[in-house]
């Protein structure tokens, strides 16, 4: 039994191996890699789903580029903003989430290429990318070609922010990122309570909290120094326009200065 259970972990890594070769060369590869400076020298926002995001604030990014995630959709039937761009990664809330995430009418969406993999789960206008995983005890690198892989930071907005980058985008802001939940995990392991704080911008996002994975805002925070020790050294910029929160890596400014 180990010894067949050996041979098929082995197999499976073999075959993996050979999909990561071939796959800038495949119709998956190409896709990003017609991405690239896709928006050279423009700015984007990346909206997280966190309590302080806002239907007023959408409506005024209709004609910005922006990325959003998971259950965005939540927020639909209030707003007719839509995101140009869609990312989701954590396989929990896909497996829970797919027939919502397909039937979303956006144009480009993201998610790891293991979803058709392995699970042979597919989506609509989906760019699938390879996910590369690293030592989560540090800060991840970051991705100068998304045709090669994305770093895995914890959080969905590290992923869209090297998608960006690799757009060409040099100024980016986030919104809604709190980076603080009612229950977290710290790097010990020991579970942090926070009663004052809400998850998200509507309850119903959350209802299945218990069969999610309770998010480690340490983990996430370092992948957000990434984002910034990158962008520092290559001349771009990234801004927090969150509504309060917790995210204090990247230097506030006020949404509604930006927007007018």
């Amino acid at each position: 039994m180990i010894i067949k259970k050996y041979a098929r972990n082995q197999l499976y890594r073999t075959i993996t191996f050979s999909r990561y070769m071939i796959f800038p060369y495949t119709t998956n590869g190409k896709k990003l890699k017609y991405l690239r400076n896709k928006h050279r020298g423009k700015r984007c926002f990346i909206v997280g789903n966190g309590p302080s995001l806002s239907i007023k604030d959408l409506n005024k990014l209709k004609d910005e580029i922006t990325f959003a995630f998971n259950r965005i959709y939540y927020i639909f039937d209030k707003t007719d903003w839509r995101p140009t761009y869609y990312c989701s990664e954590d396989d929990k809330t896909i497996f829970k989430s797919k027939e919502e995430i397909n039937k979303l009418n956006i144009e480009n969406k993201f998610f790891p290429v293991n979803f058709p993999w392995d699970y042979n789960i597919h989506f609509n206008n989906a760019k699938y990318f390879i996910f590369k995983f690293g030592d989560r005890n540090v800060e991840p690198n970051f991705s100068e070609d998304i045709v090669k892989g994305i770093y895995w930071g914890n959080t969905v907005a590290y992923t869209a922010i090297q998608i960006a980058v690799y757009m060409g985008i040099r100024e980016i802001y986030l919104l809604g990122v709190d980076n603080n939940f009612s229950k977290m995990i710290n790097d010990k392991g020991e579970i942090v309570i926070d009663e004052s704080a809400k998850d998200y911008f509507t309850e119903k996002y959350n209802t299945d909290k218990e069969d999610l994975y309770i998010p480690n805002i340490e983990v996430s925070t370092r992948a957000f120094s990434a984002a910034k020790r990158y962008a520092d050294e290559n001349n771009i910029k990234i801004y927090n326009a969150t509504r309060g929160g917790k995210l204090e890596v990247f230097e506030r400014v006020d949404f509604d200065q930006i927007i007018l």
